[in-house]
């Protein structure tokens, strides 16, 4: 199983940038699919961006034309790319991965579909 651990999390004012990293661990990393997602109460956690090895790239509506994900199997890397942040994307990231053949608009934004989770980074948008 692979190891999970997410950075690049900190405070930014609105309309700022940010990138996240999830490092992975283990064996066959670019086989898996690396899902972020944010914690949002009373929701629960929120699907942000994923990368599925088939499909590509999967954005949520609040991620589309701001947020863009990218992937190094070289480095075991899934990048997460934000721009023209606002408060309201203040949370908790946190990046999942579990390896299915399922297509992306299926599983991407279900928490309840990953098995391995990272322990989160924290983004604080504020003026």
């Amino acid at each position: 199983q692979v190891q999970l651990v997410e950075s690049g999390g900190g405070v930014v004012q609105p309309g700022g940038s940010l990138r996240l990293s999830c490092v992975g661990s283990g064996y066959d990393f670019e086989r898996y699919i690396i899902s972020w997602f944010r914690q949002g109460s009373p929701l629960g956690r929120a699907g942000v961006a994923c990368w599925h090895p088939l499909d590509g790239a999967y954005y949520s509506d609040a991620a589309k034309g701001r947020f863009s994900i990218s992937r190094d199997n070289a480095k075991k890397t899934v990048y997460l790319d934000m721009h023209s942040l606002t408060p309201e994307d203040s949370s908790v990231y946190f990046c999942a991965a579990k390896m299915s053949d399922r297509p992306h608009h299926e599983v991407c934004p279900r928490p309840d579909f990953f098995s391995q989770w990272g322990q989160g980074t924290q983004v604080t948008v504020t003026s």
